[in-house]
């Protein structure tokens, strides 16, 4: 698929806001069908955005490979990132973080570093932070491939670090006086993130505001999330659908899961229609 260069705001029923991260990991294959979907979204002029919890450099290659050229989220609602002229008119207070114009939603380093130097000394749980790590224990702690880590290393916004020697006790005093502080701070695998104004919700309502001034109309704000992203992702749309497993869908079915809203919808990740019954749905055909 080939990279696309500059892409046009049609008129369209619905912006699509896509938790991308376990739909392309960072080890294994994408997603079956997924490269297709949003080639069939380009071709209905209804632009996807992506969501993730990696940084712009990590998700560069991807976006050149699957030809996506439209407004991504990243570091888990830190920042909004638009590609150069994407909207004709210029948001207020955004700055210029590599290609890209950044609306910051969250404060831009060092402040998550300072915050997590912070909290260490408060608490007195020791931690240590993925960017003082040499490259090769860089990799050895991250459990990402070497180029991977490297990119993992380089943040705009939050600080991803590891516990050293910290109980269950040391870890929970350490998420609750983050909590305190208004401090955002997630588990991310085997590391965690700590950012000091992240906020997914916000990040979506801000982008979408853009879309609406930019077409002057109001479409429909529809989230693809996976079951890790849920509340946070699709709290913020107006629609959705929440990409589960048989196993959950099972449970859902059973009555051994919370149901969601009537306005969100379930769809098998391994079901071999998942893509098209989404088309479907977001086209009106169903």
């Amino acid at each position: 698929m080939t990279w696309l260069h500059g892409a046009t705001l049609l008129q369209t029923p619905a912006i699509v806001f896509c938790d991308v991260d376990s739909l392309m990991p960072v080890r294994g294959k994408i997603a079956p069908g997924f490269d297709e979907f949003i080639a069939e979204l380009e071709h209905l002029a209804m632009p996807i955005v992506w969501v993730t919890n990696r940084t712009r450099l990590q998700i560069d290659d991807p976006r050149r490979r699957l030809g996506h050229n439209h407004p991504f989220i990243a570091e888990g609602g830190c920042g909004v990132y638009l590609p150069e002229g994407y909207f004709h008119l210029r948001p207020a207070k955004t700055v210029r973080l590599g290609r890209f114009t950044c609306l910051p939603v969250a404060e831009r380093q060092p402040a998550a570093t300072e915050a997590l130097e912070v909290l260490s000394a408060e608490t007195g749980v020791a931690v240590v932070p993925l960017q003082s790590l040499s490259p090769r224990e860089l990799a050895q702690n991250s459990g990402l491939p070497a180029q991977q880590a490297e990119l993992a290393r380089h943040r705009d916004f939050d600080e991803l670090f590891f516990f050293v020697g910290a109980t269950e006790a040391d870890v929970r005093r350490f998420t609750a006086e983050s909590a305190n502080r208004h401090w955002q701070l997630r588990q991310r695998g085997v590391l965690w993130s700590l950012a000091v104004g992240a906020n997914l919700k916000l990040s979506v309502r801000e982008l979408s505001k853009l879309y609406a001034r930019a077409l002057r109309s109001q479409p429909k704000i529809v989230g693809i999330a996976c079951e890790d992203n849920v509340s946070e992702l699709l709290e913020a749309c107006d629609r959705g659908f929440l990409l589960v497993d048989s196993a959950t869908a099972t449970n859902a079915s059973n009555g051994a899961r919370e149901r969601l809203p009537a306005r969100f919808r379930e769809i098998e990740l391994d079901s071999a229609d998942v893509w098209e019954r989404i088309v479907e749905a977001l086209s009106g055909k169903s």
